[in-house]
């Protein structure tokens, strides 16, 4: 409310301003006609002096006279002109500047009221990371949101998988320390989404590996966690994910929960950050790429960047030779491991060269034309590599460290 006030009061204080000098005109100077005589006053006054100095003559004084006293009186009558009408304008005015008044505050009015929100709180940017902080730590448990959620639409399944699930749950139950069997029944009860079971089954799987869980077994149970409360990212999930992340930084699918966590709680300054690392560690398949690379751009809005380009999408098709690759090539003569290799740099150059590709695509390209010797490509690879991510110093440090493996950079 304060703003509006103060919002109203500048737009009537400059509204009264304007109307007052609408009013007023120009009544405290002198007409131009006024200003005018005097100069020709001034000038016949000359022509005297000169005269009797005998700078001029009677004739030249005579005619001087005559073209001064011409302008004199075309003066007087534009001046008698202008004082007449002085008046009626002067109410004019007054009537504009009533009418401005009325249009500057009434505008001002309509327009905070299309576009903005009237009777709304303050919201310094302390108070907003503040409540934000409190939503995260009392907003709605696990449970509750599984309660609430929405059933998620699944295809219905044969009736000879239901067999083998209810046998499969009947084992399980009976054997609770079986690792394999709970692996199973987990994938089993997602596919029938059945999330609530299969983020328990789960989270039985990491119990039974006693501090040998994997990044991606908690970020599998964070996963199921979400989806059983339709889509929402609990304290529960929370925790999970801190463990997936704590395990692995770069665990896309627990970045991807993580960023959505944070929407969710009122950061998107903190989301735009990890969704922008997201980026540069996911793969064409993974599912979470569209959506992020759709709705990111925005999210840097809401944080504040408005420069922000996301990169180029990675493109699924050939890709370039990995270690595994090369390894299982070792029954190769040397010349035929060449030319394959050969082969699938090129392969993967050339897609680069047309689509583009993630960091990681293009600084496997210089690892393995640094592996057969051609320092050069590899070295102009990585000078087109860091115009392409020079907006994205995260992607760029990715493929520099390629670089500097090849012997192309420092």
């Amino acid at each position: 409310m304060a703003f509006t006030l103060v919002a109203l009061g500048l737009a009537a204080a400059i509204a009264v301003l304007l109307a007052i000098t609408l009013a007023r005109g120009r009544s405290g100077d002198a007409p131009a006609a006024a200003y005018d005589l005097q100069v020709y006053r001034d000038q016949l006054r000359e022509v005297e002096r000169d005269l009797a100095r005998g700078v001029i003559t009677a004739d030249e004084a005579e005619r001087i006279r005559t073209e001064v006293a011409r302008r004199v009186l075309e003066a007087d009558r534009q001046l008698k002109a202008q004082t007449t009408g002085t008046q009626a304008p002067r109410a004019a005015n007054l009537a504009v500047g009533g009418v401005l008044v009325l249009l500057l505050l009434g505008g001002t009015w309509g327009l905070y009221r299309a576009v903005g929100a009237p009777g709304y709180p303050d919201q310094p940017m302390a108070a907003r990371i503040a409540e934000a902080a409190e939503f995260r730590a009392t907003r709605m448990r696990q449970t509750e949101a599984e309660e609430t959620a929405p059933p998620i639409p699944v295809p219905a399944p044969e009736p000879q998988h239901m067999e083998l699930v209810e046998r499969l749950r009947e084992a399980v139950a009976e054997r609770g320390d079986d690792l394999r069997g709970q692996i199973l029944l987990a994938r089993n009860e997602a596919a029938l989404g059945n999330f609530a079971a299969a983020h328990a089954a789960q989270a039985r799987v990491i119990d039974l590996k006693q501090g040998r869980a994997t990044a991606e077994d908690y970020a599998t149970r964070a996963d199921m966690m979400v989806l059983a409360a339709g889509g929402y990212v609990s304290p529960e999930a929370k925790a999970v994910l801190e463990e997936a992340l704590n395990r692995d930084p770069r665990n896309g699918l627990a970045l991807y929960y993580w960023g959505l966590m944070h929407i969710q709680t009122g950061r998107p300054d903190i989301a735009f950050r990890v969704w922008r690392e997201l980026l540069t560690v996911s793969q064409p398949d993974d599912p979470w790429l569209g959506p992020v690379h759709a709705q990111i751009r925005d999210l840097a809005w809401f944080a504040g960047d408005d420069d922000y380009t996301p990169p180029p999408l990675p493109q699924a098709g050939t890709r370039g030779p990995s270690a595994e690759d090369i390894e299982a090539a070792a029954d190769m003569t040397p010349e035929q491991r060449r030319q394959m290799i050969v082969g699938m740099v090129a392969n993967l150059s050339d897609r680069l060269a047309r689509q583009g590709g993630s960091p990681e695509e293009w600084a496997q390209l210089i690892r393995a034309l640094g592996m057969l010797g051609d320092t050069e490509q590899a070295g102009g690879i990585w000078a087109e590599a860091q115009q392409v991510f020079a907006p994205h110093p995260q992607a760029l440090e990715t493929v520099r460290a390629a670089a500097i493996a090849a012997g192309v950079a420092e």
